[in-house]
């Protein structure tokens, strides 16, 4: 049975990333129906390695137990598909290391560019509860980096269907199709049955 997240508790929204909260904020305020209140919290989560739905699974129980309330957590993967999905979890890692130039590089003497950017939310709504996942997909292809540098591998990410990388993209014309934004549509669904006053 499904716990209602109450709305006296914020949801405290684990990261470090304010661009981030900005466009789960902005997301959000247009799917709930209803004002849902996100405090933005930096907690030092363990370094998991597995599948992406384990990674984010347990990096939720752990915030949870630390801020004993509702903690919300996200992951972001982004699989090249010549390689059988890597970086996949491990994006940031090889993005700090390689940078946009350099991750666009690994796919040189691959024929085969696609990519799959995928969001995974992890929701749990107090300390001991079991977390809820919510997960979103865009799929795409990589390109020589184009547009804002100011916000991960968003310039070698263009979606299927665009002649823009996310990076030369407005923050609607973003949002509107973004992992992050399906990832968040299903999470809305959840806050709109489930935040409750009681």
């Amino acid at each position: 049975m499904l716990t209602g997240l109450p709305q006296h508790k914020p949801l405290t929204f684990v990261t470090s990333n304010e661009k981030k909260l900005a466009e789960l904020r902005a997301i959000l305020r247009d799917l709930v129906g209803m004002e849902v209140t996100i405090e933005a919290r930096h907690i030092d989560l363990p370094e998991i390695q597995g599948e992406a739905e384990d990674i984010a699974r347990e990096k939720c129980r752990y915030a949870a137990r630390a801020i004993q309330g509702p903690a919300l957590v996200e992951d972001t993967q982004l699989c090249y598909h010549a390689f059988g999905g890597l970086p996949g979890p491990y994006v940031k890692y090889f993005l700090r290391n390689l940078g946009p130039e350099g991750m666009e590089k690994l796919l040189a003497a691959w024929d085969d560019k696609r990519a799959t950017a995928q969001c995974i939310f992890a929701l749990a709504v107090d300390a001991d509860a079991e977390p809820h996942l919510f997960t979103g997909q865009t799929l795409g292809r990589i390109v020589v980096p184009r547009g804002k540098r100011n916000f991960g591998w968003d310039p070698i990410f263009q979606p299927d269907g665009h002649e823009k990388t996310y990076a030369e993209m407005s923050e609607g014309e973003k949002n509107a199709i973004s992992h992050r934004f399906r990832a968040a549509s299903r999470l809305a669904e959840f806050l709109r049955n489930h935040y409750t006053t009681r």
